[in-house]
């Protein structure tokens, strides 16, 4: 197999045609020998008299290319290149800046280059054709243009925030620089970002006529004397400061103080937009050098990206086992998370038999997808299809033929338990049955099912439709063919698997649940409500402990706690938090359900607000003395760490990966930390048990270490460590 990334090709007019074809990869990706082959050819355009310009493109059906391979950047992060004589930031520098040169060379050769995009161009491919003098794209409104790169922690490095700047203005540049947007080519026009749509099939024609019918274009507009900024917003215009106010505003607002990426674009627009080309891209790689420096870049790299793919291709699948589709499921229960998984299913084209407890229900939950798809303006002859695979009915016998049961009843044993018996009568033990509950140990519901080996946790969020993350959970007796079952119908609906070992509320309800319960604690304690909710929302969470909790259900979580008081009899530890759930379960105070919880929610739709007798109600008023806002994000910090090293201890977690994944697609857990385990080895292990100690001694035994913390701080471990090492044993 040949090792040639880009092949070369000669017309009758001179044109180069330079077609990137990536060996062994679906999807073109920036290697070393693109940048290899892209360099000699940058080298023919200079020096072959005959070749009067050249065309870029792309060989793959797939699109024109996706980026850098993020996989590979692992040797960068950390300032992890070395050169003799030089110190570690400078050999990172000039090694992250080596594709911005290329890139450079590329646009100033003195030839008209033009760039034929026939699929979507994300991060690096985007920025290889905006280093074009033309661009043409083929008229699909599927291809995506965009830089996306913030959204894994870096920010577009081969002079992305300095060429879409120039060319659609800097302040609707900022819009998708920070936010990871994508454009259409019908955006990517209007803004200038190309220069012409056309038919698929004729965009290598389309940009070959340019480059012939302009053999003196070889220079960008910003090379050209008098250049300015779309719309007039230069360095010396007061909207160019006043922009860059705004912005950094919002991207306080939306990404707080967290972020290392959306801090640097700002810093590299605002500098490189007073500077020539030549300059702006140098400011533009230190920024990037600094960034891929840190380790927050590596950890969200690894858990998003990384980590991800692995997953949803099947990392944990069993081996040995043959592809086991799902063709019809029967769904029991039509509230809100059975319509949400009877949605997802039909639209990843599986019929669904979704039963409740009277065809009233059953009908109400298939109304569900029905209209979400006409708030999503779906086709009408579209939305029907989906929909004629939803087959709601109260009647067990209808559950006949399906392949996988998925229970998403009332959470309590009893009733799980006589659905369950119910269904088997039906469709037989040899079934896989999967059940959505969030807290009740698999092992014990798996009673119910005469065949336990078939018996899994498929545990989803709410809403379906939305959250990515799918939890399995094996129980002790779950066999692999339950396991490869679960995780091809995840594949399926084109969701993100973790698996997990059985327990009490999992790993992620089980996690989770202690960021809200920790928040229970501080208002327990008298700390103002606002206080605990700010910092859970600058601390990275998506919304402070209070609001989530009021979100899930005061009345759940009640409920909940006196199904595990039950279970767990004498064995049970009230916690600081069971107070205040009983106050609020008893004042009939359920969360937004019934618009009264934790906050106030007005008639009408009015804006949401905390209820105004709540510290006095549950804590006889606030506290004298008021924890500062570290104090309050240490606690609501490490109470969730701790957990989750637990779960690691005790066997519920087998992997990190599966552990960092689950924490930021199933509850929210900080994104920019790559997930609590990413965090604590980011931290150093010995520095977090020193601070739970601390907290333990101050709060109580919940913020006490696991011993296996313990061991892995005496010999200097970490997670990642550790699993590198078993994997190789």
């Amino acid at each position: 197999m040949t090792d040639t990334a880009i092949r070369s090709e000669i017309d009758a007019d001179g044109i180069l045609l330079l077609t990137i074809d990536v060996p062994g990869q679906s999807m073109n990706v920036i290697t070393p020998e693109v940048s290899r082959d892209l360099a000699a050819a940058i080298e023919r355009l200079k020096t072959d008299p005959a070749i009067k310009g050249a065309v870029l493109t792309s060989g793959k059906a797939s699109g024109f290319m996706a980026g850098a391979d993020l996989k590979g950047i692992g040797a960068l992060i950390g300032g992890g290149v070395v050169s003799e004589g030089k110190s570690k930031m400078a050999a990172l520098f000039d090694s992250v800046f080596q594709l911005n040169r290329l890139l450079r060379d590329l646009e100033t050769c003195g030839k008209p280059v033009a760039a034929a995009v026939n699929g979507l161009a994300l991060g690096g491919g985007l920025e290889f054709i905006l280093a074009c003098h033309y661009r043409v794209i083929a008229d699909n409104p599927k291809i995506t243009l965009g830089l996306p790169e913030v959204m894994v922690g870096l920010f577009p490095g081969a002079g992305g925030t300095q060429r879409l700047p120039r060319l659609m203005g800097v302040q609707p540049a900022l819009m998708y620089l920070l936010q990871g947007k994508n454009m259409s080519p019908q955006e990517a026009l209007g803004f200038g970002v190309v220069q012409a749509v056309v038919p698929a099939a004729d965009v290598v024609a389309t940009a070959k006529a340019w480059v012939k019918a302009n053999p003196t274009k070889g220079i960008q507009p910003w090379d050209e004397k008098g250049f300015r900024f779309p719309g007039g917003v230069g360095a010396m215009n007061p909207a160019f400061a006043q922009t860059f106010m705004a912005g950094t505003a919002m991207t306080h607002v939306n990404a707080g103080d967290n972020m290392n990426a959306p801090k640097a674009i700002l810093s590299a627009v605002y500098e490189g937009a007073q500077l020539p080309m030549d300059t702006a891209i140098r400011v533009e790689s230190k920024y990037f050098a600094k960034v891929v420096a840190d380790p927050q870049a590596g950890n969200m790299i690894r858990s998003l990206f990384v980590s991800k793919q692995a997953a949803e291709k099947g990392a944990r699948r069993p081996a040995g086992i043959a592809p086991m589709p799902t063709k019809k499921i029967g769904m029991l229960g039509a509230g809100l998370m059975g319509a949400g998984v009877a949605m997802v299913t039909a639209q990843a084209g599986i019929e669904v038999v979704l039963l409740d407890r009277d065809l009233a229900a059953a009908e109400k939950g298939k109304q569900y997808t029905a209209d979400r798809l006409a708030k999503k303006r779906t086709d009408p002859a579209k939305a029907q299809v989906i929909l004629d695979r939803i087959h709601p009915t109260a009647n067990y016998a209808d559950l006949a033929g399906c392949d996988l049961i998925i229970e998403a009843v009332f959470e309590t044993r009893e009733i799980k338990a006589g659905v369950t018996k119910a269904t088997e009568a039906v469709v037989g033990a040899d079934t896989i049955f999967g059940s959505n509950t969030s807290t009740l140990p698999i092992t014990g519901l798996a009673e119910a099912w005469t065949k336990p080996e078939n018996f899994i946790g498929i545990h989803f969020f709410s809403p379906v439709e939305k959250m990515p993350l799918v939890e399995i959970i094996v129980g002790k007796k779950t066999g692999a063919e339950a396991i490869a079952k679960a995780l091809d119908y995840v594949a399926a609906i084109r969701k993100t698997p973790i698996v997990v070992n059985d327990s009490r509320g999992f790993y992620t309800s089980r996690c989770f649940g202690t960021y809200v319960q920790e928040g229970l604690a501080l208002l327990g304690e008298g700390t103002v409500p606002a206080l605990i909710e700010n910092v859970g929302k600058q601390m990275g969470m998506p919304v402070g402990p209070l609001a989530v909790n009021d979100e899930v259900g005061l009345d759940l979580s009640y409920k909940v706690g006196q199904q595990t008081r039950a279970d767990l009899g004498d064995a049970y530890k009230p916690g600081p938090a069971d107070g205040v759930i009983t106050t609020m379960h008893e004042l009939g105070r359920q969360g937004r359900k019934n618009a009264k919880g934790f906050y106030v929610y007005p008639e009408g739709g009015g804006k949401k607000f905390i209820w105004p007798e709540l510290l006095a109600t549950v804590a006889g008023g606030a506290a004298a003395e008021q924890p500062s806002p570290a104090e309050v994000k240490e606690r609501l910090l490490y109470r969730q760490l701790v957990e989750c090293a637990r779960c690691f201890a005790e066997g519920v977690l087998e992997t990190p990966e599966d552990g960092d994944l689950g924490a930021i697609f199933g509850w929210g857990f900080a994104p920019f930390t790559g997930g609590p385990f990413s965090h604590m080895d980011t931290v150093g292990i010995a520095d977090v048990v020193a601070t739970l100690d601390r907290l333990a001694q101050a709060h109580g035994e919940r913020f006490s270490p696991p011993a296996l913390l313990r061991e892995m701080a005496a010999a200097g471990e970490t997670f990642y460590g550790r699993a590198k090492l078993k994997a190789a044993a």
